[in-house]
């Protein structure tokens, strides 16, 4: 038996046949990554665009950050939801939440006199605490996340509505700009683009587009790109190369087992249920410094697309398996679409069937290659 063990690991020269044999084996690596889908799905659509928008300036430096900002604002979310789903979980209520998110930080502002960090925190705050409700009513009661969080959908866009009927007699909360102006520090985070004075350099040596005034084309970096960038670096790392993130491909694969080893499912669930309260406040905040008003129906449908981009992105709807670079690319469909198809001949109606289709197409797809690479 040793004899035969010394011989089954004595190593032979590399051959021709062995060095195809390793291709083979990364090319079958690679295709069973969970991002492999929408990696192709994106240079899918990249292609498509790249026809249909021919010499429409969409991939021009000011049409790029255009969809690209769409992009941004669903990638927050859509890493949220990914992180959520491999734990096992679903979220409805995200969409609810910003639009409540921009109420909670715009009533306080321009009612009750509260400085602007104030009502920011009181957000955040306020946001957070119900999505650690939402995970211990569903670690508590063990009734299925999606009910639950459906219950939360609809009890948070009626009391965004209320609060804003109350206060302002009208669903929209205007005048933000203003007191996110006067604070230097909320203005620095949320507000506006940065790298302004990069772009203005840029533009005067010739190396972007300019305006008639000589002034860049594209004024600088929106923040909600900066702030995509880093919520989904952080995710990444803390699921591929923490504790942390073991655990919740754990409690995502089989919570029991997870338990049975000492995992905390419980704490592991309902942080991931208030990382994804966070990322939709975030969205709320960050729409609101860009817009300048809140409004009670801003989020509709953006749980559900949060949640296709994670799907898009290969996180299994079963939990255990998924990832942030995978919903990144999932999010970056999304805003190359919706933002793509007005570049095109296409009625911008039909917007939900072109995404839809491409979507469809993406995962298809996905599902093929899979096939033939086992």
């Amino acid at each position: 038996m040793a004899a035969l063990m010394d011989q089954a690991v004595t190593p032979v020269p590399a051959a021709s046949g062995d060095e195809r044999v390793r291709r083979v084996a990364a090319w079958r690596g690679f295709v069973n990554r969970p991002e492999f889908g929408s990696i192709a799905g994106t240079l899918l659509v990249f292609a498509l665009f790249g026809v249909l928008a021919r010499g429409s300036g969409m991939f021009n430096l000011d049409g790029v950050m255009n969809w690209s900002q769409v992009a941004a604002y669903l990638g927050i979310i859509a890493v949220g939801a990914c992180l959520l789903m491999i734990g096992g979980e679903f979220d409805l209520s995200m969409g609810s939440m910003i639009g409540f998110a921009g109420m909670m930080m715009g009533v306080p502002a321009m009612f009750m006199g509260w400085p602007m960090w104030a009502a920011i925190l009181f957000a955040f705050a306020g946001c957070m605490a119900l999505g650690w409700l939402n995970g211990w009513l569903v670690v508590r009661t063990k009734l299925p996340s999606f009910i639950v969080t459906l219950a939360f959908m609809f009890i948070l866009r009626g009391a965004t509505i209320v609060l804003s009927t109350h206060f302002s007699n009208s669903t929209i909360v205007s005048g933000l700009a203003e007191p996110v102006a006067r604070d230097p520090v909320i203005q620095w985070l949320f507000q506006g683009t940065a790298f302004k004075s990069l772009f203005t350099a840029l533009a005067a040596a010739g190396l972007i587009e300019r305006l008639p005034d000589g002034g860049p084309v594209v004024a600088g970096v929106p923040k909600v790109l900066l702030w995509w960038a880093g919520i989904a670096l952080a995710a990444g790392f803390v699921l591929g190369r923490t504790r942390l993130g073991n655990w919740i491909f754990l409690v995502g694969g089989d919570a029991n087992a997870a338990k049975n080893v000492g995992v905390p499912v419980n704490g592991v669930k309902i942080g991931l249920f208030v990382f994804s309260a966070f990322t939709a406040c975030l969205f709320g905040v960050l729409q609101v410094a860009d817009v300048g008003s809140a409004a009670a129906d801003r989020g509709i449908q953006k749980e559900f697309e949060a949640i296709i981009a994670a799907v898009i992105g290969g996180t299994l709807l079963t939990g255990g398996f998924g990832s942030v670079l995978g919903a990144c690319f999932g999010a970056l469909i999304f805003g190359v679409v919706q933002i793509g198809i007005s570049y095109t001949n296409f009625d911008s109606d039909l917007y939900r069937i072109f995404l839809g289709g491409m979507l469809l197409l993406a995962v298809l797809f996905n599902h093929y290659i899979r096939l033939r690479a086992k």
